[in-house]
């Protein structure tokens, strides 16, 4: 588990992007937060990392957006759900097809989404600051992200 502070967008931006350089097409990222936290932010500024251009906007009320950059970025919100049926799977299996896939609100994909590769928490700690919390299975991907990385960015 590796825990970093930020203590503005900017500081947000390097996290994310330092994320994303180590992510490939079949990649699923969770990212969990309360309400504000900053989650679209960091997927926003992960996508540009990968290559996308133009504006990347919270899916709160279509469910995904599908974005082109160097690798696909899908970006899911899954908030609206309370869980998951089978019929429901199937409408967001698409996403998850040579992408990068980001979800928010990942709870209620349970017994549905595949294994993460990693899991980004983001919690407040004041207006601009963020505590980002990265765990993942693999210690060499929150190794070749943090190495040297300033605990508090």
């Amino acid at each position: 588990m590796i825990r970093l502070e930020s203590a503005s967008p900017e500081e947000t931006e390097r996290i994310a992007a330092r994320l994303a350089a180590g992510l490939g097409a079949g990649d699923v990222i969770l990212v969990q937060g309360e309400l504000g936290s900053g989650k679209t932010t960091f997927v926003r500024w992960a996508a540009r990392a990968l290559g996308v251009e133009g504006p990347v906007t919270s899916p709160t009320y279509t469910i995904g957006h599908r974005y082109t950059g160097r690798v696909d970025v899908s970006h899911l919100d899954l908030y609206r759900f309370e869980g998951m049926s089978h019929a429901e799977w199937g409408d967001l299996e698409e996403y998850f097809e040579n992408a990068v896939v980001f979800v928010e609100w990942p709870q209620a994909g349970a017994g549905f989404l595949p294994p993460e590769r990693a899991r980004v928490s983001l919690q407040h700690l004041g207006e601009t600051r963020r505590l980002i919390v990265l765990t993942s299975n693999e210690k060499s991907l929150e190794k070749s992200i943090f190495t040297g990385a300033d605990p508090r960015v």
